[in-house]
């Protein structure tokens, strides 16, 4: 559909039906001090459109894209290999263009779907049963750590130090307005992991213990005795996965004792970006299902006794009054969620363990090529496609100088926990499948040019 916009005549029709005189006497009931006096300084005047999209793809090519030069890259968001049936599919129109469930009965593709979707996020996490996906990973470890408050009555949450500062970020937000007292300090520069320290915090005002698997680090850890510590003081798990593709390499941490999984699914049908949107998983323990938030799809069968799907446990706020609910959120990341059970779906169990080997195996290759580097030590004992590097120097200032040399090479600790200086030279550097040998080189090289 055209957009006309209107004519002089029809804007002054309007005021005259209206008894206003100019478009300035809407504004009136604006003080004057808080109102423009005139056009916005710095900003340009109106452009054509070829002009404007001239303009912004000369900003564009200002920037150094994840495709065009190596990239090791992570923290939470990866670049992986979408195959292109993935978008295909999910820009058919049935999918685009579906709206929010509210008519099961209209809506049973949608539905089917995100049964579907559940299922391989239940599966992969370890769980009994898994929602419709929330917002990010972030969200969801969030409404984890609320929905261990309702369960354990509690109100203190402890959070590991190598948890995702940003999970943290957003965690504490929250906290301000719910009162819960949340535990956490950056992390050290150590091979090890602060299992024993989470072990020995947990007291019997405790919720939940919050620990990311792989951590923030790439570091990673046997969970089933802080599961056992936490379980014995009347406390539940929650564990954070932010790289599932890990979960086809090492054991779904489900499987070790924790009571909530949630975690970030980006890694798999999602490109990076620009940050966003991403897919919140979230999963847990069966005899804790309606205590879980977001939107849960069941199956049932219709009066002809024909399969179908329903939203079922609906206790968010919209459905029920607020003090019951579960969470404020009444959405799910659905064309996400959608493109992460595509791409599971043509992975399968055997393609999901393959592209964990791979990941795993250039990860290595990389580790070994990189800890040569004069300057370089690798810390990690143990790690999946993602490890903490020590330079001899503040790891910003080297990332920095390695993207202007056309190489994008990790993550600054410094960057990620500004409050901690003392861990200002640690980088964490990410391998995945669309690491080739020569990506790997010519990192390596560029940082021994850096450091030297």
């Amino acid at each position: 559909m055209r957009y006309l916009p209107l004519t002089d005549t029809d804007r002054q029709d309007m005021l005259t039906v209206i008894g206003a005189s100019s478009v300035d006497d809407l504004f009136v009931d604006v003080p004057a001090e808080a109102r423009l006096p005139g056009k916005i300084a710095g900003l340009p005047e109106h452009a054509s459109e070829l002009a404007v999209e001239r303009h912004m793809a000369a900003l564009a090519r200002k920037n150094l894209s994840a495709g065009e030069a190596p990239f090791f890259l992570g923290a939470g968001a990866y670049r992986h290999h979408v195959p292109a049936s993935v978008d295909h599919l999910i820009q058919r129109g049935e999918f685009l263009t579906a709206y929010t469930p509210y008519q099961p009965e209209i809506a049973q593709g949608t539905l089917q779907v995100l049964f579907e979707f559940q299922t391989q996020v239940a599966r992969l996490l370890g769980c009994d049963v898994a929602n419709a996906s929330m917002y990010d990973g972030s969200t969801a470890c969030w409404e984890a750590i609320g929905m261990a408050r309702r369960i354990t009555k509690r109100g203190k949450a402890i959070l590991s130090s190598g948890l995702h500062p940003h999970y943290v970020s957003v965690a504490n937000t929250m906290a301000k307005f719910t009162g819960d007292a949340l535990l956490h300090q950056a992390p050290t520069l150590d091979a090890a992991t602060d299992i024993d320290a989470l072990i020995a915090g947990i007291d019997k005002d405790t919720s939940c213990v919050v620990v990311q698997y792989p951590d923030i680090l790439g570091r990673i850890a046997d969970l089933t005795p802080l599961a056992d510590a936490a379980h014995a003081a009347g406390a539940l798990l929650v564990a954070v996965v932010t790289e599932p593709v890990a979960l086809g390499a090492i054991k779904a941490p489900g499987h070790m004792g924790a009571d909530i999984v949630v975690g970030e699914g980006q890694s798999i049908g999602v490109g990076l970006q620009f940050g966003g949107p991403y897919l919140g998983l979230f999963g847990c323990k069966q005899k804790y299902v309606r205590q879980m938030p977001g939107r849960l799809c069941g199956e049932t069968v219709d009066a002809a006794g024909k399969r179908g799907f329903v939203l079922t446990l609906s206790t968010r706020e919209q459905h029920i009054r607020r003090e019951k609910a579960t969470s404020n959120i009444c959405t799910n990341s659905g064309l996400c969620a959608l493109a992460f059970s595509i791409h599971m779906t043509l992975l399968g169990e055997r393609g999901l363990r393959e592209l964990a080997a791979l990941n795993h195996a250039l990860a290595v290759q990389a580790a070994d090529r990189l800890a040569q580097v004069p300057g370089v030590t690798l810390l990690n004992d143990s790690f999946f496609n993602e490890f903490t590097l020590i330079l001899s120097k503040d790891a910003r200032e080297v990332v920095r100088n390695l993207a202007d040399n056309g190489v994008l090479g990790g993550v600054s600790l410094g960057r990620l926990f500004p409050d901690a200086p003392e861990i200002g030279n640690g980088l964490v550097v990410a391998v995945t499948e669309t690491v080739t040998a020569e990506d790997i080189e010519a990192f390596a090289k560029a940082l021994e040019e850096e450091l030297a």
